[in-house]
């Protein structure tokens, strides 16, 4: 018996032996795709950056981020009435698309067309700014088990109108340079339709951030103290589902469990990203519990 099982643990081990392997994978150079981040609001004008995407093996170093801005396209933003060709700014080596013409700053229930020509291509898309829908109310509150640290809550009621949606940015005077989304920055009225009801969200971090707060234990919390500037935003389906897909797989990756997720863009003719408008109303909050 005992010679038995020793045969058995040889011939195991030969074959669990035999079915090592090395395997190199080449990931082939896909087609370089244009990428369009643009955006447009109440009371300002649009603004549109274009991209490449790189190559898997490419530095993912600042010039070559730099670098894979499109120059020399042309974009032109319509409302139906006022047509506008923006203007390539170079601000700080980073290539964008405006305009300080006022005809086409954003207004809150018009329709813009977005129309972009680069690189051998057309790429098309539309968005509203629909009317933005306030928050009933805003307030602090400590997380259990710390002190001085907690969420942003809010009250909320959803019309009864079906297909809002929303997106939410938060500025901490003093620490953030700019409106950060919040983690889990986007949400549809598919299960609130109608309703009146309280939730928080996540404070938002800059990507890659070395900040010893983004990094803590407590990096999704607002401090207590913290004089904190809302923007929340009433957007259109479309928009939404891009960042709603956009954070999910921003979530998963590097999950081997999570099932993949296609990102939804609105850019119609090659290339990928969004075009979104945003009703935007602002509040601020001094986070006192």
């Amino acid at each position: 018996m005992n010679n038995l099982k020793v045969l058995v643990f040889v011939v195991i081990s030969i074959f669990l032996a035999a079915c090592e392997k090395v395997v190199d994978i080449e990931i082939p150079n896909s087609e370089a795709q244009l990428v369009v981040e643009g955006r447009i609001e109440s009371g300002v004008p649009p603004i549109v950056l274009l991209s490449k995407t790189v190559n898997y093996y490419a530095a993912t170093d600042l010039e070559t981020y730099q670098n894979s801005f499109v120059k020399g396209a042309k974009v032109i933003v319509s409302d139906g009435i006022s047509t506008v060709q923006l203007t390539e700014l170079n601000i700080n080596g980073y290539t964008v698309y405006s305009t300080a013409n006022t005809a086409i700053f954003g207004q809150e229930g018009k329709s813009y067309s977005l129309e972009i020509q680069a690189e051998g291509k057309t790429l098309t898309a539309n968005t509203d700014i629909p009317q933005p829908i306030k928050m009933n109310r805003y307030w602090y509150k400590d997380q259990p088990g710390f002190s001085n640290y907690g969420y942003l809550w809010f009250n909320q009621t959803d019309p009864v109108e079906t297909g809002n949606a929303y997106r939410m940015f938060t500025q901490r005077l003093g620490k953030d340079d700019r409106f950060l989304p919040c983690d889990g920055s986007v949400w549809d009225d598919q299960l609130i339709n109608g309703l009146t009801f309280d939730a928080f969200v996540f404070r938002g971090q800059e990507p890659n951030s070395n900040d010893p707060e983004d990094v803590a234990e407590t990096s999704e919390y607002y401090q207590q103290g913290d004089t904190i500037i809302i923007k929340f935003c009433t957007i259109d389906l479309p928009h939404f589902d891009f960042w709603e897909t956009f954070e999910t797989a921003a979530f998963n990756n590097g999950n081997p469990f999570a099932a993949p997720t296609t990102i939804r863009s609105n850019i119609q003719g090659g290339g990928i990203g969004v075009w979104g408008g945003y009703g935007v109303s602002y509040d601020t909050l001094i986070a006192v519990d």
